[in-house]
């Protein structure tokens, strides 16, 4: 995709997002995870990072050393998204207590992400 395709979807999914209330923490976790992946993708194709056809579905399954090359390019974004992704297994499908917090932890993360990519 390119950076204005990736922009209108985390768009579309952030203005979903407006919709949900804390209890909804789990869509909340997903829809910022989602969200802050179209962003990255985005602020990376921007920075030279990543081509159009090279896009990061989870930070996760990124090999070690393209993980690093990423982290270079934007430390903080990556981090964020990571940490986003790192919410999913407890509060979304799992049930550990402190889903709401988790939820508003997610959506600080996707405006991190979303403030470093405007910054590019």
């Amino acid at each position: 995709m390119k950076p204005h395709e990736h922009e209108a979807a985390a768009l579309r999914i952030e203005n979903s997002l407006r919709k949900c209330g804390p209890d909804d923490y789990e869509i909340v976790i997903e829809g910022a995870m989602l969200a802050g992946s179209h962003r990255l993708n985005a602020h990376l194709h921007r920075l030279g990072a990543t081509q159009a056809a090279q896009d990061v579905m989870h930070t996760y399954l990124l090999v070690v050393n393209e993980l690093r090359r990423l982290s270079v390019a934007d430390p903080q974004a990556v981090a964020a998204l990571s940490a986003i992704e790192d919410l999913r297994p407890a509060y979304v499908r799992g049930a550990l207590a402190g889903g709401k917090d988790a939820g508003q932890r997610a959506l600080s993360l996707l405006e991190q992400i979303r403030a470093s990519a405007r910054s590019s």
